[in-house]
């Protein structure tokens, strides 16, 4: 099937604290989900990516607007989809379209290849819509990011494993049918299910994890005890002065990976350490049957809330404050309570959302089930 998207008013959806219920969020037919849910504004342009590789083009005012509980319409009758075409990924794009020359494209597949284009290959693209990526059979894009030379790539499997790299060791592809370069080495019957983008820190091993140790010590200090997790005794004692923790201080950041089973963490940036393209990668959150598989892993701010949907069609969003911080080797604690058939298949970031821009219907929520 095809698949059905709409855009809603971010402001139907109150916050609610982390381990509630949630509310009804959209209606499906039996076995659909959504897939991508954003905050956008009437005239941001959107990238349309598909399971064949394809790329369309829309302003989001072009998508149909409907009530919380509304299935929306069907991508068929929006793009021109082939049979058995489905849209897999939506990229919201600057307003200026003068600055996209200066920004790259990074795409990222379920079997854990990444391309790097310019932004600009995607400028002009008629109603029939343009080739994006070559894809293997049984492939499919998992993300798709703008990113700069300056800025590091995570990969995340759906097994928790995770992967960081900085984003000049994909070289920039001139063309758009190459299926790109090897990302992350998958293990057996692990696929990627997420890319963020990170900022790139200058520090050694040794800083990050005296930072990791003195942050954590101060959030102690202010009663803010980790989610879970040892503290690592054996962090390197190194004097930093004030102004060196600050710079690390300023330039930290949290990722947030949700499981299937509603569980969460934030986790700092720091402990994902660099490392060149293709490896194996690292443990970035412990997959039992109590949490299950991991479904989103994405950079978060302070300020920030989260929007988490479900297979029945169950919505909840929270302020991400209340999802606590804590190191990768562990499994998160509860931010949706599921029922036993339930499961998590979504999960959107409302980027630091004004009370006035809300109640003014400014920003636009769009979900996108797939």
């Amino acid at each position: 099937h095809s698949g059905y998207v709409k855009r809603t008013a971010p402001s139907t959806y109150r916050a609610q604290k982390r381990g509630g219920k949630g509310r009804a969020g959209m209606k499906f037919k039996d076995e659909d989900f959504v897939a991508q849910l954003f905050v956008g504004h009437t005239h941001t342009p959107l990238l349309f990516f598909t399971s064949t590789g394809m790329a369309y083009k829309l302003k989001l005012w072009r998508l149909p607007e409907g009530a919380p509980n509304s299935r929306g319409k069907a991508f068929i009758n929006l793009l021109p989809l082939a049979q058995d075409e489905r849209v897999t990924n939506i990229l919201p794009l600057p307003d200026d379209e003068d600055a996209w020359e200066k920004l790259q494209i990074m795409f990222a597949t379920r079997s854990g290849s990444v391309r790097r284009n310019k932004l600009s290959d995607f400028q002009r693209i008629n109603r029939n819509g343009k080739i994006a990526m070559k894809l293997e059979e049984g492939d499919a894009i998992i993300g798709v990011k703008i990113c700069r030379e300056d800025e590091d790539i995570l990969l995340t499997t759906a097994s928790g494993m995770s992967i960081r790299f900085p984003v000049d060791v994909v070289r920039v592809f001139a063309g758009r049918t190459s299926s790109g370069v090897r990302g992350i080495r998958l293990g057996t019957a692990d696929e990627v299910i997420s890319m963020a983008t990170l900022r790139h820190v200058e520090a050694s091993t040794d800083e990050m994890r005296a930072y990791l140790k003195h942050a954590a010590a101060m959030r102690r200090a202010a009663g803010e005890a980790d989610a879970e997790g040892p503290e690592d005794t054996d962090a390197p004692d190194i004097a930093m002065s004030a102004s060196r923790l600050a710079e690390l201080g300023a330039a930290e950041q949290f990722v947030l990976a949700v499981t299937e089973n509603g569980y969460g963490k934030r986790t700092s940036s720091y402990e994902y350490r660099t490392s060149g393209r293709g490896g194996k990668g690292i443990i970035a959150i412990q997959t039992t049957a109590r949490n299950g598989r991991v479904v989103a892993s994405f950079s978060i701010e302070e300020t920030d809330q989260i929007m988490l949907v479900t297979n029945g069609g169950q919505l909840i969003r929270t302020p991400i404050n209340d999802v606590r911080i804590a190191g990768r080797n562990t499994q998160g604690v509860t931010i949706f309570r599921t029922r036993p058939d339930e499961q998590v298949v979504s999960v959107g970031r409302i980027e630091d959302v004004d009370d006035d821009d809300i109640n003014n219907g400014e920003a636009t929520d769009e979900a996108a089930d797939d």
